[in-house]
């Protein structure tokens, strides 16, 4: 089911009517919406699919609007009905008779909705729609949610045979793509637990500054032009959610926004596209940061790798539009990397070319190991025997006259994984000493990919009274 019509006539509030979501930006703001965004719904028991767009028009030459327009005609091309909005409070404009036009030649079904109807008691005030010739139109109030249940049941009502009642639900070149060494002292038992890869959905968010080629690679990704990909800052708002699957597993890759610094958000649009952008990839679980290698590496992707750090998320990272640098301007940017992003030395770096589908096999390799590794199940067992190993080849500072004790660990969480350990006089533990852990860890669990957590807890000495 797609919602067409011109700009600012309310589809993206339809949208998150029917789909009981807020997944569409909504603004009085022409042009807001750009790609196609799509979305579950349902009536009654009977589910569907809609499908928002944005503003239409069918004979743009060039630019943005072109490229809105092929999105546009996409959807209708695969809906199986067409809900044309127009508003009621603007009249019938030359606007609406060409896609009313472009729709009677399109040969599909097709109902009138004349949205922001609320308060026109009488037919009076629809009565020019009829001249579009698609049809008697049906009143409805998108933001009040007036009629919007009745236009859906028609809609449905032009499908043939009978609607589905049952939703299934469906359950390189990398700088260092060295395997991790495991340490050797560490005793690998029969009492390890098995390492069960997560079978859910992968959600990847891709993310970086305007313009580094986020809708680029989506498009290369799933082969077809998804999300509109234009030479421009800016060119997406809105965070679309496409469904995604290669080699036997799926994914819902996460188109965002791109972001400036504060200093550099100017409309409120804008700051609303940062807001959707930092939710997905708090909802996502594997980041992949993309980087521009014909700009220098700015402390504005450093602060979007810092928030990626701070939500915990799994993490890959791709360097575009490497093909055609020389070799003095490659090795540039790899010394620029490692000093302005050196904290994401968990993470594996791929160089690729999203316009020329470079590099995305290893670089979805990559995306599945630290997904893997951001749900990987540690051991309790296990994670004590590399624990003391560490500590027996390296034991933790004093502080002042006793040494700190670490007893055992155990897993206290995933996405990140969180790792407790348990032990006295854990209080004084430097930091220097946490990522000394961190490291072994990592090696003998191979969690490349995704941050770690460590937390300390002493146990409280019975032996030490309070005073009376």
């Amino acid at each position: 089911m797609a919602l067409v019509g011109r700009a600012n006539v309310g589809k993206s509030t339809l949208f998150n009517r029917i789909t009981r979501s807020r997944a569409a930006l909504v603004a009085d703001f022409s042009g807001l919406t750009r790609d196609r965004h799509y979305g579950e719904g349902r009536v009654g028991r009977h589910p569907f699919i809609a499908v928002d767009t944005g503003g239409f028009e069918p004979v743009a030459k060039d630019g943005i609007l072109r490229e809105m327009a092929r999105q546009t005609h996409q959807a209708i091309a695969e809906a199986d009905v067409v809900i044309f909005l127009v508003d009621a409070r603007a009249g019938v404009n030359a606007h609406d008779h060409e896609i009313a036009q472009l729709l009677r030649k399109s040969g599909q079904r097709v109902v009138l909705a004349v949205n922001k109807a609320e308060g026109m008691r009488h037919a009076a005030p629809l009565a020019e729609f009829h001249e579009l010739g698609l049809g008697a139109p049906r009143p409805i109030s998108a933001s009040h949610g007036d009629g919007v249940v009745e236009l859906i049941e028609d809609a449905l009502s032009y499908l043939d045979g009978e609607v589905d009642e049952e939703v299934v639900e469906e359950p390189v070149d990398a700088w260092d793509d060295a395997e991790p060494d495991v340490d050797p002292e560490v005793d690998v038992g029969e009492d390890e637990e098995p390492r069960d890869e997560p079978r859910h959905r992968i959600k990847l968010a891709i993310v970086g500054r305007p313009n580094v080629g986020k809708s680029t690679l989506i498009n290369a990704l799933i082969g077809e032009e998804r999300v509109i990909a234009f030479d421009m800052p800016g060119t997406t708002r809105d965070a679309i959610e496409i469904d995604f699957e290669r080699g036997g597993k799926s994914y819902t890759l996460i188109d965002t926004a791109g972001l400036r610094r504060r200093g550099k958000v100017f409309e409120t649009i804008e700051k609303f596209s940062v807001i959707k952008t930092l939710q997905a990839i708090e909802a996502s679980n594997v980041v992949l940061l993309m980087v521009d290698a014909q700009s220098e590496i700015s402390d504005q992707d450093a602060h979007i790798a810092g928030f990626i750090l701070e939500t915990g998320r799994a993490l890959v990272v791709a360097i575009n539009k490497w093909d055609g640098l020389d070799a003095e301007r490659r090795e540039w940017i790899r010394r620029e990397f490692d000093r302005k992003l050196r904290f994401l030395n968990f993470a594996r770096v791929h160089t690729i070319s999203a316009l020329k589908g470079q590099g995305l096999k290893a670089l979805l390799k990559s995306v599945d190991d630290a997904h893997a590794a951001a749900y990987r199940k540690l051991s309790t067992p296990r994670l004590t025997r590399v624990l003391h190993a560490a500590v027996e080849q390296q034991p933790p500072p004093r502080k002042g006259i006793f040494r700190p004790k670490m007893r055992y660990a155990h897993q206290g969480g995933q996405n990140p994984p969180l790792i407790i350990i348990h032990g006295s006089g854990l209080e004084g533990v430097p930091d220097s000493y946490r990522r000394y852990l961190e490291s072994r860890f990592r090696s003998a669990f191979e969690l490349e990919g995704t941050p770690l957590r460590i937390e300390f807890k002493s146990s409280h000495n019975p032996y030490v009274q309070g005073k009376s």
